[in-house]
């Protein structure tokens, strides 16, 4: 996926965040939904689909991030995108929410092969939804000059995704050079690691804990898995607001989006503590105040 999302950037850049996004929804959806499939097969081929399959789900996912960005670019003003963001971010731990004890219970009635047949058959219904609602801040059929005008004085790129006459030009190779050279964005990077470390901790790691460390059903450990979750969504939510917030005071972008990152990574130092306590739901909530961050 992050090999993937440099060329990501490129096709973001000629066809639009709209297609794009809605190719790299339905794709991953596709090869989600195969993974269920599976289960159909034994010894070195199980493993190797399953292998391709994981990979070619990273794959289509990388023009994700990008263009989530893009389109918050395009359509909130500057102070406004730390709540934007935070939304988008946010979203992953309440899906986790929803769908931890939804994939728990299919498990445990079902087998696990249907917890990949539903989520690969949702994702593939949701990207026609995409399709459907998702528009550019000029061509939204109900947006009207004013509010055009508006998010332009605040920075707002309304004309990032707008078809142009010509050939468009994506970006050069020497451009990621100067991107890992940036040391403002060295520091974003730092951040992003530490912040998806602990995210791809909870969705991957987590589950698997409960059942084996913890002696909790699948089917418990589904919805014990979600309490992280839901702390996550809310502090990520809160974490825009509050960065928002700070740049309308201060006009420091720098302190406006470094201030919630640094103490949110020191607020998820309490995990540590999930060591020394029995109580099933304390650990949920210990985890849970990792994700607040």
């Amino acid at each position: 996926m992050l090999l993937a999302s440099f060329r990501a950037v490129g096709y973001l850049t000629v066809f639009g965040s709209k297609q794009v996004y809605f190719w790299s929804i339905f794709t991953w959806s596709v090869f989600t939904l195969l993974q269920g499939a599976v289960g159909m097969l034994s010894g070195m081929w199980a493993l190797v689909l399953l292998f391709s399959l994981r990979f070619l789900v990273g794959l289509a996912e990388a023009p994700s991030f990008p263009g989530n960005s893009r389109i918050v670019a395009a359509w909130f003003p500057a102070q406004e995108r730390g709540t934007a963001v935070a939304v988008f971010n946010s979203a992953q731990y309440f899906a986790t929410v929803i769908f931890a004890p939804i994939m728990g219970w299919l498990t445990h009635t079902l087998g696990w092969q249907f917890v990949f047949y539903f989520m690969g058959g949702f994702g593939i219904i949701v990207s026609f939804i995409w399709l459907k609602v998702i528009h550019n801040p000029k061509d939204h059929p109900s947006i009207n000059q004013g509010e055009i005008d508006h998010i332009e004085r605040g920075g707002a790129l309304t004309n990032m995704d707008q078809t142009q006459s010509g050939k468009k030009e994506g970006p050069k190779f020497h451009y990621i050079k100067q991107l890992l050279s940036s040391r403002m964005l060295i520091g974003i990077y730092l951040g992003q690691y530490c912040i998806n470390a602990l995210t791809y901790f909870f969705i991957t790691w987590f589950p698997v804990y409960l059942v084996q460390a913890r002696g909790m059903s699948i089917l418990k450990a589904g919805f014990v898995a979600s309490v992280p979750a839901l702390c996550g969504f809310a502090g990520g939510i809160l974490g825009g607001i509050i960065s928002d917030y700070l740049m309308k005071k201060t006009g420091s972008i720098t302190f406006a989006r470094k201030t919630p990152i640094v103490l949110g990574m020191m607020l998820s130092i309490s995990m540590i503590f999930c060591n020394y306590v029995e109580s099933e739901m304390l650990v949920g909530w210990l985890y849970g105040s990792g994700l607040l961050r």
